[in-house]
């Protein structure tokens, strides 16, 4: 019996419906959505359901900023099917914009990825979080270069923990951060976004951050805690010392460096943090691009240091394979060439992951390749509890964030990472008992500067200098002020009115510095107009001096004749010669967050004490690039005769090779007495601890804080090695006239190198113990025997 079109449709449609409850039903019962499995069994049962173009969406990146919202204020059902196409995907980028507009995407996109897609597999939501959420509303840090500054990992521990807070509020699920790039070349523009030039001070500042992002390394090995992010560790390997200084340049490093110094901070977050993620460099090492680089990233990076986690790839940079770096000479090639090289998933959309199913089709790639990426991202969602745990958003994500809490840390991590550089007849702290006027001058004066990877620089958004010092005065003296001249341009119009104001003041404060483009990448963001970037990301230098024309506007304050404590609010060291010698009083203050101005405020009048130290040695000019402490015997040249304009020499004819301001150097308003060191045991097994103490000693009148520096130098090794290298540090509260014993256990293994076959092995012989309150300034020595 023949059944009619309009049955037919019918009995299909109540078949539809019957399946799909079904399958539905059948899908609550899955091994990979049961919580009760280990997660290697829910990745193996999800990857043997998916087929091959599920599996490349996870390779792949969209943007949430893609969806839209309706005239009901609600997110648009029809751009959710334009963006994801019914299909799942890898990563989704959070957007520059406000938290709450944030966290209504991410509901959204959580939703339907869950109960619009075959398999419901969600989406990892990355988000830029160098020094705090990039979003308006989230609380802002000082600059990374500022954070290192404060040598105190406790306080960026609390930090990583307060920024996976408020961004996870709205629905991030994982930071692209933080950096473990060396800043050993000042011309470079993200000098700014480093801990600073050694590699254990990176590693363990670093390592503070993503304990306090993530959580517990004990805890991470099994998930990632609520309220908590995945991290990210950057830029994977030798990035910030390019030729010439230029971003995305090429490095030409041998293998003992790159191991010794480059990879030191990486195996240690890798090995001792647990960290998610790492994003590979843009640029090529020994001519091969790390988008390439199947040595280091493969055989290197898995292999030897043990990273268990996700590689993401940088922006654009598997592109950059074919386009810039001319190595691959399609897409497809490039696929091929970035998949077998180990990076699991492209960034921000993709070039040449598009390729993989054909490539898969016509055997010239090994689905096994994909297998093994996606098991990565899908271990590192469900450890990440996102298969158990739907997004919901918050009522007013920005009444929940940028609390008293955050914003008093902010302001704690600002005060400790201003270092006084020079303070002759102790100028300062500023006898507000003696003044009755303070000039406040400068292009930084009256502006909120962050640094980059920040979502704006409106001076709404944070406290500049002017407002804390007018804050302090409280009628208590004038506050005159004048802005001087630009940051950048040659416009010197403004200079007589800042002469006329430091004359009638009876001290000037005088702010100057840099500024960064906001909101990220290469050349993104607003900015202030006659104020060009001059540092961060794409931002590199030629010169190291102020910019534009203000050394005339500090030369032409200085002539006034009055006290002059300059302060620089800026993002990588400047060449300050003539300032060092002519100006009494130099406050570093990198780029100090959006409590800046109260923090600058409180220590110029004594309120605090200054305690943060250079993480970066300081050269005399950018001819004497690089300056950085930890270099070869043979580093500052052999003739020892350094030379002058009226007496020349060599090393060089008419400088001395040395810094300007040494790595770990930073003044107090009190001072510290150093005593009695003692090692447990001055001959030790190579498996053995050194184990040693001191006491310190606050011998002024006002409280401090002091961080004591622990430096060791093998005396005679069978490859160079450096005249000195930080392997522990720790910083010390001491009330006047406080004396305190402090301990320090450094491991073996942290004295071994790496010999002439390129193993790694500590060598017996002499080494000697320096302890001091800088790299220059060494206070104790003691000389230990590794048998």
């Amino acid at each position: 019996m023949k059944i009619k079109k309009p049955l037919v449709a019918v009995v299909s449609f109540f078949l539809i419906i019957a399946t799909s409850f079904a399958q539905k039903v059948n899908n609550k019962n899955l091994p990979y959505k049961d919580s009760n499995l280990s997660i290697e069994v829910r990745v193996n049962d999800l990857l043997d359901r998916m087929t091959l173009e599920e599996k490349i969406s996870q390779m792949n990146m969209l943007s949430l900023s893609d969806l839209k919202v309706n005239k009901k204020g609600k997110i648009s059902k029809q751009s959710l099917d334009s963006l994801f196409q019914g299909r799942s995907i890898g990563t989704l980028e959070s957007p520059f914009i406000g938290v709450d507009e944030i966290s209504q995407l991410s509901e959204a996109a959580d939703t339907y990825l869950r109960k619009h897609t075959r398999l419901g597999i969600p989406a990892i939501q990355i988000a830029e979080c160098l020094h705090g959420q990039l979003a308006f509303g989230a609380t802002i840090f000082p600059q990374t270069i500022g954070q290192g500054s404060t040598w105190n990992p406790d306080l960026i521990k609390k930090m990583g923990a307060t920024i996976a807070e408020e961004a996870s509020l709205s629905g991030v699920d994982q930071a692209l951060s933080p950096i473990f790039d060396l800043a050993r070349d000042p011309r470079f523009g993200r000098a700014e976004e480093s801990f600073g030039e050694d590699p254990f001070l990176v590693a363990e500042m670093g390592k503070a951050f993503v304990i306090g992002m993530q959580g517990d390394p004990e805890i991470t090995k099994k998930g990632i805690p609520a309220n908590k992010l995945m991290a990210t560790a950057k830029h994977y390997v030798a990035y910030s010392t390019p030729f010439a200084g230029i971003n995305l340049g090429p490095n030409e490093l041998g293998p003992r460096d790159l191991r010794n110094l480059h990879m030191y901070p990486f195996k240690k977050v890798i090995q001792e943090a647990n960290i998610y993620s790492v994003m590979p460099a843009y640029n090529d090492v020994n001519g091969i691009p790390m988008h390439s680089n199947k040595y280091l990233m493969k055989d290197v990076l898995r292999d030897e240091l043990g990273f268990k986690g996700y590689v993401f790839s940088d922006y654009e940079a598997i592109a950059m394979l074919n386009y810039f770096q001319k190595v691959t000479k399609d897409a497809a090639e490039t696929a091929v060439v970035a998949l077998e090289s180990g990076i699991d998933l492209e960034a921000p959309k993709s070039f040449a992951y598009s390729e993989l199913n054909n490539l898969v089709k016509s055997g010239k790639v090994d689905v096994a390749l994909i297998d093994n990426a996606v098991k990565n991202i899908l271990t590192a969602k469900f450890k990440a509890g996102l298969f158990d745990n739907a997004y919901k958003a918050p009522k007013k994500v920005s009444s929940l964030i940028h609390t008293d809490e955050a914003v008093n840390l902010a302001l704690a991590i600002a005060e400790e990472s201003i270092v006084l550089l020079k303070n002759e007849n102790n100028v300062l702290p500023l006898d507000i008992s003696k003044i009755k006027s303070i000039g406040v001058i400068g292009p930084n004066a009256d502006q909120v500067q962050y640094g980059d990877y920040s979502y704006t620089k409106d001076n709404e958004s944070g406290v500049t200098i002017l407002d804390g010092i007018k804050k302090y005065a409280d009628n208590k003296f004038t506050v005159n002020y004048a802005k001087g001249c630009n940051i950048t341009g040659n416009d010197q119009s403004k200079i007589q009115a800042a002469v006329e104001v430091a004359q009638n003041s009876d001290v000037v404060v005088l702010v100057i510095g840099g500024t960064s483009s906001v909101l990220s990448g290469i050349g993104w963001g607003k900015d202030i107009p006659g104020d060009y970037p001059t540092s961060g990301e794409g931002f590199d230098r030629t010169t190291l001096t102020p910019p534009g024309v203000q050394p005339e506007l500090i030369q032409a304050i200085y002539k006034t004749g009055k006290p002059i404590v300059l302060v620089m609010v800026h993002g990588r060291a400047y060449s300050i010669a003539w300032e060092k010698e002519h100006l009494p009083a130099i406050v570093e203050a990198w780029y100090p967050g959006e409590q800046g101005g109260n923090a600058v405020a409180s220590v110029l009048f004594g309120d605090v004490n200054p305690s943060g130290k250079l993480t970066v040695s300081v050269p005399k000019s950018v001819g004497h690039v690089p300056v950085f402490y930890n270099y070869k015997p043979s580093g500052r040249g052999f003739y020892r005769n350094p030379g002058s304009l009226e007496k020349p020499g060599r090393d060089y004819v008419f400088s001395s090779p040395d810094p300007l301001f040494p790595f770990g150097h930073g003044l107090s308003y009190t001072d510290f007495e150093y005593s009695d060191l003692k090692v447990e045991d001055t001959s030790v097994d190579m498996n053995g601890m050194i184990v040693l103490s001191l006491n310190i000693k606050n011998t002024g009148k006002v409280s401090g804080k002091e961080v004591i520096q622990v430096y060791f130098n093998d005396k005679v090794s069978s490859v160079t090695t450096p005249v000195k290298v930080l392997k522990e540090f720790k910083k010390v509260t001491l009330n006047p006239s406080e004396l305190k014993t402090i301990s320090f256990s450094i491991p073996m293994s942290e004295f071994g190198l790496y010999d002439k076959d390129m193993n790694y092995i500590i060598e017996p012989g002499e080494f000697d113990i320096m302890v001091g309150s800088s790299s220059d300034d060494i206070r104790l020595q003691k000389t230990i025997t590794i048998k």
